[in-house]
């Protein structure tokens, strides 16, 4: 039997009759703001170098490397206008960027990733902040309603970075050839792809779908002797899942970067030999 007393539920969000009143934001003397600040600031980077690179449609291509942001080529422009390789799917239809195909899916592998829900979360939306700290909003729904609910296609984002990875591995190898297209070269510019790659596939494969896809719905381990071992190293590598996040951001845009510069003039790729 309802009383009148009952606390109202649903009726201010963090700032709910329920709740502690307390007039201060919060009560945190640490700057807890640092760690959003920062975090902002590094995706917020990146999201405006990816840009200006995926626009720039130009020097991308530096034989024998081609940079990640465009691999691979699906337009027929790729091998018209820089001579690069191409897969040459899409024709001469598409006039703009060919970056603009490929970035959609390894930016959305991160975009819905769990950790850089947690990162952007925090730092763009403040939902919450920090640790201790209020919401801003009044009225927190999660996942619930669009557009965060169109982070349950994170799965799907993970089968297409997969892919992603096995093309660039592909031009790592490639990498390993001169720009006559013969084996037996490295440069510089052939440890860069290889540090890339393995950081990539760190990432991809510390995922936590990767994680569910290997050792979830098992009900016995013992009787999978197989998964429970694959489950078992991708639990380590998950453990590491932050810092491999921003790992391979920061690789990725090097690599890209480091074409830039071979493409544009800037220097030639040191040989070893």
């Amino acid at each position: 039997m309802a009383t009148g007393t009952e606390p109202q539920q649903n009726s201010g969000g963090v700032h709910a009759p329920a709740r502690a009143e307390i007039a201060a934001s919060n009560l945190r003397t640490d700057r807890w703001w640092l760690a959003p600040a920062v975090t902002a600031a590094g995706l917020l980077a990146f999201v405006v170098y990816s840009t200006w690179r995926a626009f720039a449609d130009a020097d991308y291509y530096a034989a024998p490397y081609v940079s990640p942001f465009y691999s691979p080529c699906l337009a027929e422009n790729c091998a018209t206008m820089h001579g690069g390789p191409n897969a040459d799917l899409f024709g001469s239809w598409w006039a703009i960027s060919p970056a603009i195909i490929i970035l959609i899916f390894p930016l959305g592998f991160r975009l819905t990733c769990y950790y850089y829900r947690k990162a952007y979360y925090r730092s763009f939306w403040a939902s919450p902040p920090a640790c201790a700290v209020a919401e801003p909003h009044q009225k927190y729904t999660g996942e619930t309603r669009f557009p965060l609910i169109l982070q349950n296609v994170h799965r799907y984002f993970f089968y297409a970075a997969l892919l992603v990875a096995g093309v660039l591995t592909y031009d790592t190898v490639l990498a390993f050839r001169d720009e006559h297209y013969r084996w037996g070269h490295m440069g510089l510019g052939t440890l860069v792809f290889l540090a890339n790659i393995v950081l990539i596939w760190a990432y991809t494969l510390s995922c936590h779908s990767c994680r569910h896809i290997v050792g979830g719905k098992l009900k016995h381990f013992s009787r999978h002797p197989v998964r429970y071992r694959l489950w078992q190293w991708v639990s380590a590598l998950n453990a590491r899942h932050m810092q491999l996040a921003w790992a391979s951001l920061v690789s990725v845009a090097l690599a890209d970067f480091y074409v830039y510069l071979l493409a544009s003039g800037v220097f030639a790729d040191p040989r070893f030999f």
